[in-house]
This record gives structure tokens, C-alpha cells and sequence, in this order.
């Protein structure tokens, strides 16, 4: 390590943030920009270099942590660049979106505020980036076969950049208008501004990947001709079957998904409309989800200047401190946690104060019905407290004003349409939702792999990143007889069974 007591010597600084005034009034990212040079080797000091890095463990990736913390603190940018690249495709991604579970699994962590090793990460891709570090690496010959990637998200694109670096001809096929999946259409800009995907998509495409955008398999193009055409295919579809809300009132109008209103803001940001159908200006919004993506949707309510929001989580409260009996280090622990989102909704006030905490969270509440008007517009939305166990506190039922209710509440594996790819191909499901695969990512139907949530299910960016890369890897061996391309030391500890 650099400094043996920098962790004693230098308190966690995280990156700053823009005042919410003025954020909530653009679409840019929440942080300031360059606000991490100033202190980010300071932080990357704090690092021990433990003598078993369960950061490392905790992390799908296995990124090499502590020693591109020791590189950054010793300023040199250009070896933790390419040490941090030896793992992770697209940390810019992770270092921006990912809930960082090697933070929860940093040793410093066991009694003092953890090292910020997701600002380090996403500080040392930046300044590659910057510093014209990351030029395309196209194979230096091609070894003939060929190899589809359906699905354009992070497992897609991960996979593609990993077997076209082996020498293999990859297209990527995308449904949607353009490359992303979700990091497109779904992440808000002021999460991720989408300079960050336009840039590596161009890395990917100089390397050599083709891209199809518009293609829908199964609906456009044949599953079995799309087999046909080449030597292996790759399943990365991602994990989009949401969740429903079977309650009475829901068939109201003003009720949609949140990826139904989500996308629909991005494509305002990429100039497809003036105004979202489902703008929430001057409307009360309720949301039903206490996740991420009620979060996002939280965010981007206000944004666009919605009169009230609101989100409601089925769970209590979470603690502002580990559990150590329930939640023991180095577990990833439920904690009270202040996004961006929440910290602007808490600040502008948007949430009826007699209703929803400060940051305009409702705990413990379960949604009982909606009722709406002669109409049959939702205009309000029925709730309910809940115990630890989801079952209702008597005395407890409320109403909120709601115009737009968006359901966040997650999903449950991969669409599945009737006549789809999958029934096409007769994928079989695993326990999870996802499609089964074997430990080499493989199905049943030879040539065809899956990888990230279509596979696993819902999960994390830096998952869907890591499972890409292994499935790469197991594609390559396939094609080949032997790969060279490295498989991350996460991506077999979990079922693989979809």
C-alpha cells in the first residue's frame, strides 16, 4: 500500500454532488464534474491492501481493487487503467451505476466507513478515457467463425467485445432503434449521461462488431435462420418481464410500468420527442416500488416538474447501521440509504409531509386498490401499513392523491412472447424465470448460450458484465477447442441454472 495509516489519516470523502437546485433542473449527471480529481488519490490511499481482499471476493468481476487503489494513490494513471481493463469491460458503467458490493465487503468496512472504490473506479476510466488510453484493440486475425449476440445491454455488449478481441466475426442484434438495451432506454441520463455508452458502442464498432439495430429474433428474423447463419449465438436479452400489480383498480388509465414511462423520457433526451405522453408535469405521482427503478422514476417526476411524488416500499425502514446478526460483514446489508433521487425530492419537498418522509418515501406500505374518476382516471391510490410479516396494521388505511401511478416492482426473468426465439428454439425455463444453461452457459440446443439476467434474472450491471465475459470465454472454448479469453472468478460461485 502507498500510505500503511492512510486509513487512519484521511476520513471517506464521496464525490460531490451538484446543489439539487440546479440539477433538477437539467438532465445532467447529479455528480460535479471533476469533482473526484481533487480527492480521489486521498481515497484511494485509504486502502489496506489486506492481506485477503474480500472486496476482491465480493465483487462478480474480481476486480483487482487494491491494486489499482495502490496505483492510483501513487498517481500513476495509465497501469491502474490497464489494471482495472484487465477485469471489466465497461467500468465507466459499473463505477456510475453499480451499488458497489465490494464496498460492503471491504475489510475497512467491519468497523469504519469503507473505502470509495466504486468513485476510484469510475475516476480511473474517466481519466483513461481522457488521457487516450482506450483505443479500439481489433484482433490481429480472425479465426473464421462466426458469432450473434441477441441483446445489446452490458452482458451483450461485453460478450460481443470479448469474442471479437478472440478473432471471431460478431454481430450484435438489437429489437429496439438503438444499441444499449437498458443502459439506453432504461437508466436516466442523470444517472449515466449517454456520452459514456456512445463511446464505447464506437469503440466496439472500430474493433469490429456489427451492429443490427430493429431486429427483432423470432419476429424479424427467424430463430432457426438466425442459427443457420451462424456458428454460435448468444442469448443476453436481459431479464424484462416486469412484475404486475394484481389489485382492484388497475386497469384505470393513468396506471403504466415504470418501463413504460422511463424509456419514454430517454427518448425525449435523444431528440425522438418533444414530450413524453406520460409527462408528469403537474401531476401527483405515486410509486409502487421501493427499488432503483422506482428511484429513477422518483428522479425523473421531478424533473419534469410533477406537483407531488411519491414512492412506496412494502418494507420498514431499514437501519442506518449493519445488523451484525441478521447481515454480518462482508454481506451486502439492507441499509437506509439517500440516493440522488431521494435526496432532490427531500429538498424540493414534492411529497405531501403528512404522508411520506422527508425524502418522500413511504415504508411499510402496501398498496390495496386504486379508484379513479367517472371517467376512470386514477385519481387516488388506497394503502395500507404492514408488520415485518406484510400483514396489514389495523387503523392504518390511507389515500393518496395520485393522476399517474407507476409500478416499479421489478421482474421476473425474459419476455417470452408466444411464436418468440425462445419457443422457437424450445429454450426450457430454469427455477429462477430465466433460461436453464449449463455451468458453460450452454442450453440445450447446441451453438446457443445465454448470459446475464437472461439467465439469472434480475440482477446487477456489474453481473451482467462479468457473466458476458465468462460466457464469451465458454463460446470461444466451444468454437475453438481452448480459449485465452479470461473468465471471471465470480461468475461460477452462483446456481447458473436459470
Amino acid at each position: 500500500m502507498a500510505d500503511p495509516k492512510g486509513f487512519l489519516a484521511t476520513p471517506r470523502q464521496e464525490a460531490p454532488r451538484r446543489p439539487v437546485e440546479e440539477r433538477v433542473r437539467d438532465w445532467d449527471e447529479v455528480h460535479v464534474p471533476g469533482g473526484l480529481l481533487p480527492i480521489v488519490e486521498a481515497q484511494a490511499d485509504r486502502c489496506m491492501d489486506c492481506g485477503i481482499p474480500f472486496c476482491h471476493q465480493a465483487c462478480p468481476l474480481g476486480n483487482l481493487i487494491p491494486e489499482w487503489n495502490e496505483l492510483v494513490a501513487r498517481d500513476d494513471w495509465r497501469a491502474a487503467g490497464e489494471r482495472l481493463h484487465a477485469t471489466n469491460n465497461f467500468p465507466e458503467f459499473t463505477g456510475r451505476l453499480c451499488p458497489a458490493p465490494c464496498e460492503a465487503g471491504c475489510v475497512l468496512a467491519i468497523n469504519q466507513p469503507a473505502v470509495t472504490i466504486k468513485n476510484v473506479e469510475v475516476a480511473i476510466a474517466d481519466r483513461a478515457w481522457a488521457d487516450g488510453l482506450l483505443a479500439a484493440r481489433p484482433p490481429e486475425r480472425l479465426t473464421g467463425r462466426t458469432v450473434a449476440v441477441v441483446g445489446s445491454g452490458p452482458a451483450g455488449l461485453a460478450a460481443a467485445q470479448q469474442l471479437t478481441r478472440a478473432g471471431h466475426t460478431v454481430a450484435v442484434f438489437e429489437r429496439d432503434d438503438r444499441v444499449g438495451g437498458l443502459l439506453r432506454y432504461g437508466i436516466p441520463t442523470f444517472k449515466m449521461e449517454r456520452s459514456h455508452l456512445d463511446r464505447r458502442i464506437a469503440q466496439l464498432a472500430a474493433e469490429g462488431v456489427r451492429f443490427r439495430t430493429s431486429v427483432g429474433i423470432g419476429r424479424d428474423l427467424g430463430a432457426a435462420e438466425l442459427r443457420s447463419r451462424y456458428d454460435a449465438v448468444v442469448v443476453a436479452t436481459g431479464a424484462t418481464a416486469w412484475r404486475e400489480l394484481d389489485v382492484p383498480g388497475r386497469e384505470l388509465t393513468g396506471i403504466h410500468q415504470a418501463m413504460e414511462y422511463l424509456p419514454l423520457a430517454n427518448r425525449v433526451g435523444e431528440g425522438d420527442l418533444e414530450v413524453s405522453p406520460l409527462d408528469a408535469r403537474g401531476k401527483h405521482v405515486v410509486i409502487v416500488g421501493g427499488g432503483d427503478t422506482g428511484a429513477d422514476c422518483l428522479g425523473t417526476a421531478v424533473r419534469e416538474r410533477a406537483a407531488s411524488v411519491t414512492q412506496l416500499d412494502i418494507y420498514g425502514r431499514p437501519g442506518d447501521v449493519r445488523d451484525e446478526v441478521a447481515e454480518p460483514w462482508p454481506t451486502y446489508p439492507k441499509l437506509y440509504r439517500m440516493s440522488a433521487a431521494h435526496e432532490e425530492a427531500g429538498e424540493l419537498r414534492t411529497a405531501p409531509a403528512a404522508e411520506a418522509d422527508a425524502d418522500a418515501r413511504l415504508f411499510a406500505a402496501s398498496t390495496l386498490r386504486f379508484t379513479g374518476d367517472a371517467a376512470g382516471r386514477v385519481r387516488e391510490v388506497h394503502l395500507v401499513e404492514v408488520d415485518a410479516g406484510r400483514r396489514p396494521r389495523a387503523g392504518t388505511e390511507r389515500r393518496l392523491p395520485a393522476d399517474l401511478v407507476l409500478i416499479a416492482l421489478g421482474f421476473h426473468g425474459p419476455e417470452q412472447r408466444a411464436g418468440g426465439f425462445a419457443e422457437q428454439w424450445g429454450l426450457a425455463t430454469g427455477e429462477r424465470g430465466g433460461f436453464a444453461r449449463d455451468a458453460a452457459f450452454a442450453t440445450e440446443v447446441p451453438g446457443v448460450f445465454v448470459a446475464g439476467d437472461a439467465g439469472r434474472g434480475q440482477s446487477l450491471v456489474v453481473w451482467a458484465i462479468a457473466e458476458g465475459r465468462a460466457a464469451a470465454a465458454a463460446v470461444d472454448r466451444w468454437l475453438m477447442g481452448s480459449t485465452r479469453l479470461p473468465a471471471p472468478i465470480g461468475a461460477h460461485d452462483r446456481p447458473l441454472q436459470g
